[in-house]
């Protein structure tokens, strides 16, 4: 099977080899087991790879370079009108050149493949809707049109389209999916977290306006003033790490507020092992893996209401749903610290119910998919 993946991740060489974001190399990876011929057809960046780039794993990978584009400013506005077409003529390359096409979406080269893909209706199709397929969520026309071409079995035909959560009145086309990150071998035995000694917090996730750190960190703030011994350790970087490296000095929050970076997943795990609670207090998600990671670790989620929490928490019983309200949420984590046996019972539902999703289960259901 020839297959094409047409992606806006930004993708970088290192040596020979084609690396990319982790989470979503792991997941093609377990999609490039059951194919012969592999295009990749994406955008190519000159930096050195990070720590949580890594590579693709197939004998016969080849990457069709494609210029990003945006639509921000007017400058960008007219290259846009240059690059479009070459973006566009190579997607179709691409297309006429697949036996199976996978298209990653949301996103501007993902709104160019949902226009590109209405040519080939007799070719067998995948979408991976990334982002929030939140009907009623408020979201940019961009967004709105890929879900309206996705959503329409006239124009998108013989094609399986994957989205985060189950949602009401979906046309026949759109079907409920997840993403693991850990295998049925990972799963050990988690000793019961208790409250006796010092409570940590975790948060994992880009430090941006979206991802909201400072509320974390504000809540963790008092906590500490009403005299809770307790620890924020904080993954990720970001546009906000200046933001919060000044408040945690200015606050006198060194040892409390620990922030790693990047790190790679086997570290993250450890942290969530350790971690009573994940405080996430995120604006807008697709499928928010952080709060399924934690889950699998016996570590509860704190949570705001996006894209398919609700579904995933089971509306609470599995966690908590709060806005991002500092005072709400502080009174959120006290009623399990005042109550030992509810934390416990949700940790355990929320265990349960991410422990199903893994690898194994995953791999099983993309191979499906491609048979189909």
């Amino acid at each position: 099977m020839k297959f094409a993946i047409i992606t806006h991740v930004e993708h970088k060489k290192n040596a020979k080899e084609l690396v990319a974001y982790e989470p979503y190399v792991r997941e093609m990876n377990l999609w490039l087991k059951y194919v012969d011929e592999v295009h990749v057809i994406a955008p190519l960046s000159s930096e050195k790879p990070s720590s949580i780039d890594v590579p693709y794993i197939h004998l016969k990978l080849i990457q069709k370079v494609i210029p990003q584009f945006d639509i921000t400013t007017f400058l960008k506005v007219i290259k846009a009108i240059f690059v479009i077409p070459i973006i566009s003529f190579k997607i179709f390359q691409a297309m006429f050149w697949a036996d199976h096409i996978h298209l990653r979406c949301p996103g501007n080269i993902g709104l160019l493949g949902c226009f590109v893909q209405i040519l080939f209706p007799s070719k067998s199709k995948t979408v991976k809707y990334a982002g929030n397929w939140d009907p009623n969520s408020k979201q940019p026309l961009s967004y709105r049109l890929q879900k309206w071409i996705l959503s329409n079995t006239f124009l998108t035909k013989n094609c399986k389209v994957l989205v985060y959560g189950k949602w009401e009145n979906q046309s026949k086309n759109i079907v409920p999916f997840f993403t693991a990150t850990y295998s049925t071998k990972d799963i050990v035995s988690i000793p019961k977290k208790d409250f006796s000694k010092k409570i940590n917090f975790i948060f994992v996730g880009a430090l941006s306006i979206g991802k909201q750190p400072m509320i974390s960190i504000k809540i963790i703030e008092e906590l500490k003033n009403k005299g809770y011994n307790v620890q924020l350790d904080m993954y990720g970087d970001g546009v906000e790490r200046n933001r919060v490296i000044d408040y945690i000095l200015d606050n006198s929050l060194q040892g409390i507020v620990n922030l790693h970076g990047n790190v790679n997943k086997n570290e993250i795990k450890k942290a969530f092992q350790k971690a009573h609670f994940l405080v996430f207090i995120s604006k807008s998600e697709g499928w928010p893996k952080v709060v399924a990671e934690a889950m699998f670790w016996s570590c509860l989620p704190i949570t705001t209401a996006v894209s398919c929490v609700p579904y995933m928490i089971d509306n609470g019983n599995r966690g908590s749903l709060v806005n991002a309200n500092r005072n709400q949420i502080v009174k959120e984590i006290e009623t399990y610290l005042n109550d030992k046996e509810l934390y416990q019972k949700k940790v355990e539902k929320a265990k349960d119910w991410s422990q199903n999703y893994t690898l194994e289960k995953f791999e099983s259901e993309i191979k499906e998919l491609l048979k189909n």
